[in-house]
């Protein structure tokens, strides 16, 4: 099979027949030597045509800037950031007397949904230029700050999980930090800090600014939706798939990034279709665009603290007293692990206790040991991808044998690691440094022997915490905290239906529950996208009553 070049899919030229559809929805725009198009972090920016002249794409992230491409007649620009709605990564300068066409973000939606064949083109090469940047050396955001910093961990997290390129500098390991700061009027006491270019943007931010910066949580759109998604893992994700392409006015809403707890696997080698698997961001990255290509919303982080139900109506409260207005709601807050009770431990959480395995943790351990504790597949992943960025893994569990908990084909890879070792039978009694983790003490179970394991992180996969605490009482919940469904809600003093409910129905009419939130769910990715989708039809025929 052919290699597939990558610059043949970013950069293509247009037909005479493509660029007369594209014209019929732009406007027409003359440009004379070294006017810009727009600039890197514009907000409001536009796709464009060259129908005369040339125009150069530039990136200035490192300081210096660098001309990343050129496109002359019949080719267009943009990029992932036009359907995402976030601010221009680079800038459109023209080169000589220019004319282009322009279309608006709306626009390009409308093409993609109504010329699929025009519409793949343009966005496999807007994915495509993506990867090329960033493969290009292109730093993106600059985040200044120590390893043992929560602020600074919390920072790369947020902009990993949503997909921002950035580059880390750790003040710890950079020799040349203070004189960094120092030229740009700071001091190591102003950190973390944010750099843009040449330019100090934020100083420790909160997440809600960092937000604000990046155009991660754009204003909603419209005030009342067909279908509100709260949460945004792949439960939630397909739903906004399959409601926004069957033509309902959809938007999601998650109180961190899209993508749920699979966005933070390593690598997801049991979903249908690849069988060389995928790492869960790039899952969720995928299914984010697509959601977009078909009109869905987005909003995050955006935190859902109540319901409140007027008749039909559903009204969607933020923590920031905003509101949306629905007759259907579906929740896919899906669960988080549990977290080791432990004295000490909330402290040590970012700066060295985590609840991810991805390159952003890695990032954190690389050259030490690692301890993974939980016996699941989660587990498991973490543990193969950590293996090949420590020198040791150490996986606990409680339990005497791990293949009662994982998957076949993870626990015979572990097995044959070199630098895997399970512990069973065993706990971490006490977690030991001042302000970063330096060690553990891990008991043995059975025996009640205790030894000290020199570590700087640990990766908790253990049990699941349904995230349901916010809900109203018209939501049944078991004892457990999972939402109620289908039949099990029938006898509900909420239950206001003359109907039985449907099969993903919650104790109140119209408003449904899937993915790992439900009561009787398969903790797997697979089952979530199922229902997910099978959401969609329920919300379809509860409309359709009305």
């Amino acid at each position: 099979m052919a290699a597939i070049d990558l610059n043949t899919i970013a950069f293509p030229t247009l037909d005479d027949a493509q660029i007369g559809t594209l014209s019929t929805f732009g406007s027409h725009r003359s440009l004379h030597d070294g006017e810009f198009l727009w600039r890197a972090g514009d907000k409001e920016w536009k796709f464009f045509v060259v129908t005369i002249g040339s125009v150069e794409i530039s990136e200035n992230s490192s300081g210096t800037e660098k001309i990343v491409a050129r496109h002359d007649r019949h080719a267009f620009g943009g990029d992932v950031s036009l359907m995402t709605g976030r601010p221009a990564l680079v800038s459109a300068v023209a080169r000589g007397k220019t004319e282009v066409f322009e279309i608006g973000r709306q626009d390009i939606k409308r093409i993609m949904s109504e010329r699929p064949v025009l519409g793949e083109i343009l966005l496999r090469a807007f994915i495509a230029r993506r990867e090329l940047l960033v493969a290009s050396g292109f730093q993106g955001l600059r985040v200044i700050g120590s390893g043992s910093s929560r602020d600074t961990f919390r920072i790369r997290d947020f902009l990993a999980r949503n997909q921002v390129p950035y580059t880390w500098v750790d003040m710890d390991r950079e020799s040349q930090v203070s004189e960094m700061l120092r030229g740009f009027g700071l001091s190591e006491s102003d950190t973390p800090v944010i750099i843009c270019g040449s330019e100090p943007l934020l100083r420790n931010p909160s997440t809600r600014a960092l937000a604000e910066l990046t155009g991660v949580r754009p204003p909603l759109a419209q005030r009342t939706y067909d279908l509100v998604i709260i949460g945004g893992g792949p439960a939630g994700l397909a739903a906004a798939v399959y409601g926004s392409s069957e033509g309902l006015a959809t938007v999601v809403i998650d109180s961190i990034a899209p993508g749920g707890q699979a966005a933070t696997s390593s690598k997801i080698e049991n979903y249908l279709g690849f069988p060389t698997g995928i790492s869960g961001g790039e899952l969720a990255n995928r299914a984010i665009l697509q959601a977009q290509k078909f009109g869905a919303q987005f909003s995050s982080p955006s935190r859902v603290t109540h319901l409140a139900f007027v008749d039909d109506i559903c009204h969607v409260r933020f923590d920031d007293d905003g509101h949306v207005l629905t007759r259907c709601v579906l929740i896919a807050t899906g669960a988080d692990y549990r977290k080791l009770d432990l004295l000490g431990r909330e402290r040590l959480e970012g700066s060295g206790v985590y609840y991810a395995a991805t390159a952003t943790e890695a990032q954190m351990c690389r050259g030490s040991d690692a301890i993974v504790v939980g016996g699941g597949n989660s587990a498991g992943q973490a543990a193969m991808f950590l293996s090949e960025q420590t020198s040791k893994v150490y996986v606990l569990i409680r339990g005497d044998d791990l293949r009662k908990s994982m998957s076949s084909y993870l626990v015979e890879r572990i097995e044959k690691a070199d630098n895997i070792e399970v512990l069973a039978e065993s706990e971490i009694s006490n977690m030991l440094g001042d302000g970063r983790l330096e060690a553990c003490e891990i008991r043995n179970c059975r025996t009640g022997e205790v030894k000290t394991m020199a570590t700087s992180a640990v990766f908790t996969f253990i049990g699941a915490v349904p995230c349901t605490d916010w809900l109203p009482k018209e939501i049944e919940k078991d004892s457990k905290g999972f939402i109620k469904t289908g039949r099990s809600v029938m006898d509900s003093p909420y239950w206001t239906a003359k109907r039985e409910p449907f099969l993903l129905e919650t104790s109140r009419p119209g408003i449904f529950a899937a993915g790992d939130v439900r009561v009787g769910s398969t903790k797997r990715v697979a089952s979530a996208v199922g229902e997910g989708a099978i959401a969609v039809m329920f919300v379809h025929e509860y409309l359709a009553s009305l």
